[in-house]
């Protein structure tokens, strides 16, 4: 049996492709939810954050995880340093995590930290 363009008719494709059109976009509004939920589940487990976890952002691609800490120890005693970067190049993304020892040194990091100029870069501090 042998296929050719003519033997084949267009339109099965046509009719086909709008209904996989609605499923895929209904499953792709399903992967939202589920990035929504796995946040919610961050925030479920904020609540047991003692509240010593720093989101920072705006860092320059230059800064590597040393200089950040170098840099938030000037505050208090950084615990753990978390430079989110790019997987293939392993160039920084432009954010980090970073894990102060107190609640207090947290705080004086957001006040005297947020807002200030790392590497040229504005950068701001929050809470996670």
């Amino acid at each position: 049996m042998s296929y050719s363009r003519e033997g084949r008719s267009a339109s099965p494709r046509g009719s086909v492709s709008p209904e996989r059109g609605r499923h895929r976009s209904r499953s792709r509004s399903r992967s939202l939810p589920r990035s929504r939920r796995s946040r919610s589940r961050s925030r479920s487990v904020d609540a047991a954050n003692p509240g010593n976890n720093l989101y920072v952002t705006g860092l320059s691609t230059r800064v590597t995880s040393s200089d950040l800490e170098k840099y938030f120890n000037k505050e208090g005693k950084v615990v753990e340093c978390h430079l989110v970067t790019d997987p293939r190049s392993r160039e920084s993304r432009g954010f980090a995590f970073v894990t102060m020892e107190t609640v207090e040194d947290a705080d004086r990091c957001i006040k005297y930290l947020n807002r200030s100029v790392l590497e040229g870069r504005l950068i701001t501090v929050e809470k996670v």
